[in-house]
């Protein structure tokens, strides 16, 4: 590789690399990174900075582990690449998806693979639609998503999302796709006749009913919104969907791209609710980012319509890199991390330790909520606390926070005004605690004691 000086590399960025959401006036002083090690990232210059988002919420293990390195390169001098389609197998693909039917949702046996998460919600929608005309339901197509949703930017993924800044000079979107409010805590609250989390759960089955359940395929929902701002639901919300989609035959899709892979505390975030979905999307965590992997789950439901569906009618979906043996033999020997080192049950307790010390940043007065699951956490900044009101988005009080921690050796980002955070799992405490000193000494900077 071409060796380059910070200059040198600012200026080839520049002349010829388009990078996502790209635009110069968010590129005007890039971070070069070079190198990783655990929650570590180093830049060019050789400035250390703590990696508050694991990349993009997909570095699990941390950085630098040698043994997935090694795995790659065992398989690549082995057998670097072969086709997965039908009529065609490799040992890693099948090792993977085997592992992963002990690992995933009781009903959750058989996987197909992708090369990352937005490749794994088109693909869950498309089975969504396969079994509803398989069924003989043909007009099954709609599908149900939420505000502050985040499921890809390919063009359906991108229909899905709920953060409305994606879509503007891409529209039209692709038609059939419909949104509902997030259960949302801090800001969502019904008339007190039932519970919060069964309010939000409802306006799922007013949608359907207002759109015909004879019309609607599919729901899909992150278990914790992540890019939306880390939102947690309430405990009641998720088993109230799962019986709506039950009552109105609406298959329940979870959006596991975040969530997955010991995130939350558990192997897969709905095991909080007892709570199964019919599909399940996954990316990220399975290779802990090292190289790109994604896929969905199926219900043996929607399995069986795929096996006995007559030849001219099947399952016609593929990806050249679905099942690449090389990314399924990283995502083998970082399920073998997780193992050796009981990740899950690490992150379920240092997860819960990190929320602690982050709640202290509550006696902020412009903080007017810090909430997380396991590895995920959201500060939620506000101008008045008693009235929940936001600051005027024109003041972008999140940017300025998002860059005094950077300053201060923290790298995460903001949504709005919500700084979420999702370190490694592998994150020592005394490093939580650096992020968490971090972040309130850059909230001070930028709203000093409160006087906005």
């Amino acid at each position: 590789m071409r060796a380059y000086d910070l200059n040198s590399a600012l200026a080839a960025d520049r002349d010829h690399l388009i990078h996502p959401l790209h635009h110069p006036s968010a590129h005007t002083a890039p971070k070069i990174w070079v190198s990783g090690k655990g929650s570590i990232l180093t830049d060019i210059e050789g400035n250390e900075y703590i990696d508050g988002l694991s990349g993009l919420w997909n570095v699990n293990i941390g950085h630098g582990r040698q043994e997935l390195a090694d795995a790659a390169a065992k398989q690549i001098s082995t057998l670097a690449y072969a086709s997965g389609y039908v009529g065609s197998a490799t040992l890693p693909a099948i090792e993977l998806a085997e592992r992963l039917a002990k690992l995933a949702y009781p009903q959750i046996n058989h996987f197909f693979f992708t090369a990352g998460g937005g490749e794994s919600n088109e693909s869950a929608f498309k089975t969504a639609r396969f079994f509803w005309k398989s069924q003989g339901k043909p007009d099954k197509v709609k599908v149900i998503s939420r505000e502050f949703a985040y499921h890809g930017v390919t063009m359906a993924a991108m229909s899905a999302t709920g953060l409305q800044a994606y879509w503007p000079m891409f529209e039209p979107r692709v038609p059939g796709f419909l949104h509902i409010p997030s259960p949302y805590p801090y800001y969502f609250q019904s008339d007190g006749s039932v519970p919060d989390g069964v309010a939000a759960a409802n306006l799922l089955e007013e949608a359907i009913l207002r759109e015909g359940p004879d019309t609607v395929g599919a729901f899909i929902a992150e278990p914790v919104q992540g890019a939306g701002g880390v939102i947690v639901p309430q405990d009641e919300y998720f088993p109230r969907i799962r019986e709506i989609c039950d009552q109105y035959d609406v298959l329940f899709l979870a959006d596991e791209v975040i969530t997955g892979f010991g995130r939350t505390g558990s192997w897969f975030a709905l095991d909080r609710w007892g709570v199964q979905p019919d599909i399940m999307a996954f990316a990220k965590g399975v290779t802990s980012g090292y190289l790109p992997l994604g896929g969905i789950g199926v219900s043996d439901r929607i399995h069986d319509a795929i096996m006995s569906a007559d030849p001219s009618r099947r399952w016609m979906h593929a990806y050249t890199y679905s099942g690449h043996p090389t990314t399924c033999a990283v995502a083998l020997a970082n399920l073998d991390f997780f193992e050796r080192e009981d990740l899950v049950t690490r992150a379920a307790e240092n997860g819960a330790y990190f929320l602690r010390q982050l709640k202290t940043l509550e006696s902020h007065p412009h903080v007017g909520e810090v909430r997380g699951l396991g590895m995920l956490a959201a500060v939620e900044i506000v101008e008045d606390k008693a009235e929940r009101k936001t600051f005027d988005r024109s003041r972008k009080i999140g940017e300025s926070i998002q860059a005094a921690a950077m300053e201060g050796g923290l790298l995460s980002r903001a949504r709005d005004d919500v700084y979420c955070l999702a370190p490694p799992l592998t994150t020592e405490r005394s490093e939580l605690d650096r992020i968490v000193e971090t972040l309130g000494d850059s909230i001070r900077t930028v709203l000093g004691d409160g006087a906005a």
